[in-house]
């Protein structure tokens, strides 16, 4: 783990303290927003869907201040060496987070799309939907618990997780593409979760992103682009 040495202005630490609360607090909305847009479209709630879509200001919200905040210390502090990193990792970060609630309005905003139909949808498609969902909601959480304490190892762990993901995407995708060469009825159905199942494999993409800047933070490496395995290597030999 990352150590950050105190600092000679208190006020400093304060402001540090704030945004890194803050886009904690942001990770939290998001993660409950994710959760909420998938219990919406298992129960086919349109009330929750609704909900869900009217909140995403409430993460954009967030976006804002903490971008702001940030910009207010690089000028005010000019922070240099893990300071820096920590700003920039956050607001790295707080983009990700953005684009992860507006994955979740998407799939809110499918579920009343799609309406009756949902409900007469084959429980078959939104098994694979409950699995991924519940495995991007488990990244992003292990990725801002890694935040909260600057634990690169950690981060190596929950990035590892991106492609099993992508495995079960593509797993869901190869079923969805079975089912409408089977019956053709189900065409427009099985498309919408598709795109559903493709927003929440973004969604742990998201989640990765943010592992990547874990690492940069507490190792001082930017491993973006790199594969992970060579990432745990590179720091193993450290």
């Amino acid at each position: 783990m990352v150590e950050i040495d105190p600092h000679i202005s208190q006020r400093f630490d304060t402001e540090l303290h704030e945004i890194r609360t803050m886009v904690l607090a942001m990770g939290g909305l998001v993660e409950e927003q994710i959760a909420n847009a998938i219990q919406a479209l298992q129960t086919g709630d349109s009330a929750l869907a609704s909900e869900t879509i009217s909140r995403d200001y409430e993460v954009n919200d967030y976006e804002v201040r903490i971008e702001e905040e940030c910009i207010g210390i690089l000028a005010r502090r000019q922070p240099a060496a893990g300071d820096l990193r920590l700003v920039m990792t956050i607001i790295k970060t707080v983009a990700d987070l953005e684009r992860m609630g507006d994955k979740a309005a998407k799939i809110a905003d499918m579920v009343l799309a799609m309406g009756h139909g949902l409900r007469s949808a084959s429980p078959t498609f939104l098994r694979d939907i409950d699995g991924m969902a519940k495995y991007a909601l488990d990244m992003l959480r292990r990725a801002m618990d890694a935040l909260a304490q600057a634990d690169a190892e950690a981060a190596i762990e929950v990035a590892k997780g991106d492609e099993i993901l992508n495995q079960e995407y593509r797993s869901a995708m190869r079923r969805l593409i079975t089912y409408m060469l089977e019956d053709p009825r189900i065409l427009t159905q099985a498309i919408d979760v598709l795109f559903i199942a493709k927003a929440i494999e973004r969604i742990g993409d998201h989640a990765r992103n943010i592992c990547e800047y874990v690492i940069y933070l507490a190792k001082g490496k930017n491993v973006r682009h790199l594969p992970i395995e060579q990432v745990a290597e590179s720091l193993q030999k450290e």
